[in-house]
């Protein structure tokens, strides 16, 4: 008797948006050390790939005149003309205008999330992209808790919930394919 399971999905260039959420002064002040530094690490290396690959980013910001605004040096990597939609919800999903930032383009249905807290705007978020019909990767590198068990509690139950939990190189080797990719050397550089 065999079990039939379903094709593992991957991230596809011309399908995928990158949305980062939350990543923001305040709530970056009381992460852990080690592991702000990894999630930063990885959502600069996504931004850059993004960049290069024009896949489209969308950032959102909870409560900023209470948590501050997106770090500066992932704000610096932002597209010049992004404007994070702002937010009191945790749920992206239920924010007024989130909606449209991801429907600039109709056809990329993939979304990679990454940011704070993987416990409560990331989870919230991908279930309700889930619910909207995305198929929703989230690099287990490019988030993060406050406490590390919240965190990897998220991920488990994001993955049994059938999102894509993966990892930030993963996403970009994804996006790119192919070594014979025009960018590939570009990308390939961000993981050296």
């Amino acid at each position: 008797m065999s079990t039939h399971q379903a094709p593992l999905p991957l991230c596809q260039e011309k399908l995928a948006q990158l949305l980062v959420i939350d990543a923001q002064e305040r709530l970056a002040a009381v992460m852990r050390k080690d592991d702000l530094a990894i999630t930063l690490a990885n959502i600069s290396r996504l931004l850059e790939a993004a960049r290069l690959l024009e896949i489209p980013v969308s950032s959102t910001e909870q409560y900023p005149q209470g948590l501050g605004h997106t770090v500066e040096d992932l704000r610096r990597r932002l597209p010049q003309d992004l404007i994070a939609t702002e937010k009191t919800s945790f749920s992206c999903c239920t924010a007024a205008g989130f909606e449209r930032s991801l429907n600039r383009e109709p056809n990329r249905k993939q979304v990679v999330l990454v940011g704070m807290e993987a416990h409560i705007c990331i989870l919230q978020t991908a279930s309700g992209l889930q619910r909207w019909g995305y198929q929703v990767f989230v690099p287990a590198d490019a988030v993060c808790s406050r406490h590390p068990g919240n965190r990897d509690n998220a991920l488990e139950r994001m993955r049994h919930a059938g999102i894509q939990v993966t990892n930030t190189e993963s996403v970009a080797f994804e996006w790119v394919g192919d070594s014979t990719h025009p960018r590939f050397r570009e990308v390939s550089r961000l993981f050296r």
